[in-house]
């Protein structure tokens, strides 16, 4: 029989304890939250941008000129869609409500600024990697899932977050990016 001062400093105790006390459930939600609020809030004052003028934007006018200049057709349109995209799937990643959708919203427009800001390089002011960090964490918010500190918990379809729901929603935001950019000049 191993004696109590054994128990305590064998090496597996050792290890499972600061691995149990870094893994609590909460640290992930409070995290998730975090990066929930940063890129959602950051998307819908984008898209606010786009709808209303909000913080300088162009409005429905100034960015339906951008887009036509940037070859989508009727651009006024165009610019009502990515406003409402950004807006909308902003504001749901922020509460964390229908996450896979509106991370997918994030994703198809995100995908859209990709690639008409492609080609300026990787590093601002012509780069694109501001665009590409909003992708990959609009797109890994939608296959991890909210978290517990989230509306979602509350709808039970989405209750338990799965891959698939991520990863379909995804999906789906990539190819009706893909279809859009088909559109383009």
């Amino acid at each position: 029989m191993p004696s109590p001062t054994t128990e305590l400093t064998s090496p597996a105790i050792q290890t499972a304890a600061p691995a149990t006390a870094a893994a609590t459930p909460h640290a992930y939600d409070a995290g998730l939250l975090l990066l929930r609020l940063a890129v959602g809030l950051t998307m819908a004052a984008h898209g606010s941008q786009k709808l209303f003028g909000w913080f300088d934007g162009g409005g429905i006018d100034g960015t339906g000129q951008f887009f036509t200049m940037s070859g989508y057709p009727s651009g006024k349109a165009m610019a009502v869609v990515a406003g409402l995209s950004e807006t909308l799937g902003g504001l749901g990643l922020a509460v964390g409500l229908l996450t896979p959708l509106a991370g997918a919203a994030v994703v198809g427009t995100m995908v859209n600024a990709l690639a008409v800001k492609w080609g300026g390089g990787f590093f601002a002011p012509k780069g694109v990697e501001y665009e590409l960090l909003l992708t990959a964490a609009a797109a890994a918010l939608a296959l991890t899932g909210p978290g517990r500190l989230a509306a979602d918990r509350y709808l039970p379809v989405l209750r338990s977050h799965r891959l698939a729901y991520g990863a379909s929603a995804v999906a789906l935001g990539v190819a009706i990016a893909g279809v859009i950019l088909l559109l383009r000049k």
